[in-house]
């Protein structure tokens, strides 16, 4: 039967620190070009970088209030929210709120749509995980 072909592959995804010799971005590979956008992404202290099967999919400022899209796939956005709120959880993070996405309020975006799936809820500033909450 073919009916299992019609699934999709799972996705490999992880959330690194930016400066982390593993993420190839800034070192081996140059930063996607990001259009339209003042942020621009870096090997910065404290920055996270989620990749999804390899690709850069989601790039976090310190302290995680503004994150820089670099996919607009729902799948590959999905698989990176979680390996974010995995992460989050297993190293003991304090709350994470991320209030812009590539320079737009969070709430209405793809990433925004991602991030609710992966245990993030609306609060006053934007989409939060809250440490208490996650598993």
């Amino acid at each position: 039967e073919l009916a299992g072909l019609a699934d999709p592959p799972p996705r490999a995804a992880i959330t690194l620190a930016a400066t982390d010799p593993a993420n190839p971005y800034g070192a081996a590979l140059a930063w996607p070009a990001r259009e339209g956008s003042a942020h621009r992404p870096g090997r910065k202290a404290g920055a996270l970088v989620v990749l999804v099967d390899g690709a850069l999919v989601l790039y976090l400022e310190r302290g995680g209030k503004t994150a820089l899209a670099f996919s607009d796939d729902d799948q590959t956005l999905a698989a990176g929210c979680r390996s974010l709120a995995e992460t989050a959880a297993s190293r003991h993070l304090q709350t994470l709120t991320i209030e812009q996405v590539s320079g737009e309020v969070v709430y209405g975006s793809k990433v925004g749509r991602a991030l609710r799936q992966a245990g993030f809820v609306e609060s006053t500033r934007g989409l939060t995980l809250h440490r208490t909450a996650r598993a």
